[in-house]
């Protein structure tokens, strides 16, 4: 009978029961119970039930039938995170369903959190036990939307299903597969976060480039006010100049030197930084 896990069946109901209801195949017994019942059933009533394994590890039935199958993904909301585990997805049964830290990336910080959604597909895992799987690049590859080339500088949405340092992989609300090179974003998104940004570049193949930052001119506003927030919380000096190392700056301000220099210029020259012997000083 473990065989049918996470699968759709059509049972028939063989007794009704205090707690619920006896269904039947012919040859198994397996329980309904009567707050996994959509309505009141009677005997030898057939239904269309979804089967998985409850926390004693027997095989029950629902009628939530799941938008998920082991050929069939779908987008589904991260409910709970387990370090030692991995994160516990809602695929629309009362059971949630383990996304294995396996499956995970390596680093913590950008694990899904609640609320998050990630693509994925019923599994079973090396116990037999149902787990929810995230999709490839190559599923993602079969489903995408080529990108029209009029979209160049409009505003995209999407989730991330796919982060590294080198830059993160989004699939957006229109079906384009669209990458964030690590430039183009001040901090590395989740797996699974919702991100907003703008198409800077459409691809031959049909994917797309996204940048996260916004637009020089607003982006120069924003880091002199990150500019400025650091000075405050210094006592109004700082260590930093138009002559510092990239990587210090990026490492301290999560911005280019370049844009650095940008919102530099425009403090000065609003009076309200000034800068001597390699150091800047809040006027």
């Amino acid at each position: 009978m473990r065989s049918l896990l996470g699968t759709v069946q059509i049972l028939t109901v063989q007794r009704i029961i205090e707690t619920g209801y006896v269904l039947t195949d012919g040859e198994n017994e397996i329980l309904l119970h009567a707050n996994e019942a959509a309505e009141h059933l009677e005997e030898n009533q057939q239904v269309d039930v979804f089967l998985y394994e409850d926390k004693k590890g027997q095989v029950v039935a629902t009628m939530e039938i799941p938008t998920i199958r082991f050929d069939q993904y779908d987008w589904v909301e991260v409910v709970e995170v387990v370090p030692s585990l991995g994160v516990f997805v809602n695929i629309g049964i009362q059971k949630e369903m383990l996304v294995s830290s396996d499956d995970l990336p390596l680093f913590q910080n950008v694990w899904p959190t609640i609320g998050d959604k990630l693509y994925v597909k019923l599994d079973t895992d090396k116990r037999g036990r149902l787990i929810a799987k995230p999709a490839t690049e190559h599923i993602f590859d079969q489903e995408r939307e080529d990108a029209p080339e009029n979209v160049l500088n409009h505003p995209i949405s999407g989730h991330v299903y796919r982060t590294s340092r080198e830059g993160s992989a989004i699939f957006t609300e229109e079906g384009y597969r669209g990458f964030i090179h690590q430039s183009e974003r001040k901090e590395e998104p989740r797996l699974g976060q919702w991100v907003k940004g703008r198409i800077i570049d459409v691809k031959g193949d049909g994917t797309i480039n996204v940048s996260l930052r916004p637009l020089k001119q607003v982006g120069m506003v924003e880091d002199a006010d990150r500019i400025l927030e650091h000075l405050e919380s210094e006592g109004g000096v700082m260590p930093f100049s138009d002559k510092s190392d990239p990587i210090d700056i990026k490492d301290t301000f999560h911005i280019s030197k370049a844009a650095f220099k940008r919102a530099m210029g425009k403090l000065m020259k609003e009076g309200k930084v000034e800068q001597r012997d390699g150091k800047t000083y809040l006027k």
